[in-house]
């Protein structure tokens, strides 16, 4: 078996995981392609269940997320490539995925991508969910930097972008809009 976690990296029990772990893990996100499943962090588990079955554990980044039977669909496709007669990919909501799962392989390239990633949070927990005016400018300390210029003079232009997991930015010193990926 093998089971991947934030706080725990994955260990392969024998080779065959190993490889169908990789080769699963390199599917890339159909929302953005740029990050694979695995830098996502939504890969939870893999277990190989005999010769040819393999069973796979897969968390949306959110409950409702319609990207997850793409994933799904997509994981299966590559697992029957590498000799998988029998696949299952389960979605498992617990423990629920958090912006704290994208690796730092995954943060890099969704920056180079032009995507603001999310902010790594201190403490872990809850993120604590305040009402505010609907537009707001990032403060510090822990500023929304451009992906662009790098400037931490950015404003909030929607909370919600191209999917409901990014919000809407703006760099007030090169004058770009950007997604930013949600804290989660």
């Amino acid at each position: 078996m093998v089971t991947t976690t934030a706080s725990t990296p994955a260990t392969p029990a024998t080779p065959l995981e190993a490889e169908l772990l990789a080769a699963a893990g390199a599917v890339p996100d159909p929302e953005l392609p740029v990050i694979t499943l695995q830098e996502l962090g939504v890969l939870r588990a893999l277990h190989v269940r005999g010769a040819d079955s393999v069973e796979v554990e897969l968390t949306p980044t959110y409950t409702g997320c319609p990207a997850i039977e793409a994933m799904s669909l997509d994981i299966e496709r590559v697992l029957h490539a590498h000799g998988m007669r029998d696949v299952t990919v389960r979605t498992v909501l617990r423990p629920a995925w958090s912006t704290d799962d994208i690796t730092p392989e995954g943060r890099r390239k969704l920056r180079e991508f032009g995507i603001a990633p999310p902010r790594v949070r201190a403490e872990s927990g809850p993120v604590p969910v305040g009402l505010g005016p609907t537009r707001t400018v990032a403060a510090a300390p822990d500023p929304v930097r451009c992906p662009h210029c790098g400037s931490a003079d950015t404003e909030l232009l929607s909370r919600f972008s191209s999917t409901a997991c990014k919000a809407l930015r703006r760099c007030l010193a090169c004058r770009e809009p950007f997604d930013h990926f949600k804290e989660l």
